[in-house]
C-alpha cells in the first residue's frame, strides 16, 4: 500500500493570473497562497484481479481499462493518471477534507498525491515538485476541457506560504518567510454552503482578457496590484494590511463575471466585517466554495460566531508548512 498526502490551499490574492498567459500580460503578476491542513490522501495499491478499482467515501467504480476508468466521472482522475503514468490496474481510495466545490484546490491537491503515490507504486524516482504541478494541471486541462491553473499544486507539494510568480519561461515558485503560527491565530476559512465550478467562471473571464476587454483588464491589472503588496507585508507580519489587501482584491474579483459573488458570500462578508475582520476574500473563482477572513485573534471567536450565525460553517482549520508525504506499508 502507497499511501500520499497533500494539503489544501487559500488562495490570499492574485487567482486566476495563474492561468496561462494571463499572468504574462501582466507582468510582475503573482499569485500568493498558503496550504492549509486541510488533506486530501491516496491511498494505492496493486490490484489482485487486473481490475481498475476507485473508491471515494460511499461511491465505487471499475473498469477494466485505464482508458474505460478515464470515460467515468469518478474513475476519471485515476484514469487518466495511470493512462499518462503507464500505471498498471489498481485499487485506489481518495478521500478529502475539503468540502466537496469548496474552492480550497482539492481537486489539484489530490491529483499531485496521486501522481507521487503513482510515481511511489512503479518504483521510479520523484519527480521534482514542477514536473508533477505541470503534468496535474495538463492532465486536469484535459479532464475538464478548459484551460487550468497552476497555483494550487503548489501548496499541496511544498506547504507553507508561497509567492507564484509568473516569468516567461515558467513560473517561480518562492516560499515566504512567514510566521505560521502567528497566521493561523488571525485566519479563518468558512464554507458558504455553496459548491462551485472554477473552471466555468475562470474561463468566461479568460476569454475576455484574451479579447483585450478594458474592463476586464483593468480589473486584472487591480488583482495584479493587491497580489503585488501581499509578499512583504505577509512576511512583516502586518496581517491587518493582509487582510486589507485581500478585500482589495476581491473588490476587483467580484466584478470580473456575473455569479463569481453570491448573496451567501455577500452576507457572510458583511458579518465578517461588522464582527471586526480586518478583511478577506472568497477562495478559488468564487461563486460559492469557502471564503477566508484575516482578523485579531481577540475577536476570532466573534468573528466565527458572526458567520455561523450567518449560515456559514466555519472550518477547523490552520497554515501547513510541511510538504507532501508518500508512505509506503
Amino acid at each position: 500500500m502507497v499511501t500520499a498526502r497533500a494539503w489544501c490551499r487559500v488562495d490570499l490574492a492574485g487567482g486566476t493570473l495563474d492561468i496561462w498567459p494571463l499572468g504574462l500580460l501582466h507582468p510582475g503578476a503573482r499569485t500568493v497562497n498558503v496550504a492549509i491542513d486541510l488533506a486530501t490522501t491516496v491511498h494505492l495499491r496493486r490490484s489482485v484481479d487486473g481490475v481498475y478499482r476507485v473508491h471515494q467515501g460511499d461511491r465505487a467504480v471499475s473498469a477494466a481499462s485505464c482508458e474505460e476508468l478515464a470515460a467515468l466521472p469518478e474513475g476519471a482522475l485515476v484514469g487518466v493518471v495511470a493512462q499518462a503514468l503507464g500505471l498498471p490496474p489498481v485499487d485506489v481510495t481518495l478521500a478529502s477534507d475539503s468540502p466537496r466545490g469548496g474552492g480550497l484546490g482539492a481537486s489539484s491537491a489530490m491529483a499531485v498525491a496521486l501522481i507521487a503515490a503513482a510515481e511511489a507504486e512503479l518504483g521510479r524516482p520523484r519527480s521534482l515538485p514542477q514536473e508533477k504541478a505541470h503534468l496535474a494541471r495538463d492532465l486536469e486541462a484535459r479532464l475538464m476541457g478548459l484551460p487550468t491553473g497552476i497555483q494550487d499544486h503548489y501548496p499541496a507539494l511544498l506547504g507553507g506560504v508561497l509567492e507564484i510568480l509568473a516569468a516567461p519561461g515558467g513560473e517561480a515558485v518562492q516560499q515566504l518567510a512567514v510566521d505560521l503560527e502567528r497566521l493561523g491565530d488571525c485566519l479563518l476559512v468558512v464554507y458558504s454552503g455553496v459548491s462551485h465550478f472554477s473552471a466555468g467562471n475562470n474561463w468566461q473571464v479568460v476569454r475576455r482578457r484574451l479579447d483585450g476587454d478594458p474592463e476586464i483588464t483593468a480589473l486584472f491589472a487591480g488583482i495584479a496590484e493587491a497580489a503585488a503588496g501581499l509578499p512583504g507585508v505577509l512576511e512583516a507580519g502586518d496581517f491587518a494590511r493582509a487582510g486589507e489587501l485581500m478585500s482589495r482584491e476581491w473588490g476587483c474579483r467580484r466584478r470580473l463575471a456575473a455569479g463569481i459573488s453570491t448573496p451567501e458570500l455577500e452576507a457572510l462578508t458583511a458579518a465578517a466585517q461588522a464582527a471586526g475582520a480586518w478583511g478577506g476574500k472568497a477562495c478559488g473563482a468564487g461563486g460559492g466554495g469557502c471564503l477566508a477572513f484575516l482578523g485579531p485573534p481577540e475577536r476570532k471567536p466573534g468573528i466565527a460566531a458572526a458567520l455561523t450565525a450567518a449560515g456559514g460553517r466555519v472550518l477547523a482549520t490552520r497554515p501547513a508548512g510541511t510538504p507532501l508525504t508518500v508512505e509506503l506499508r
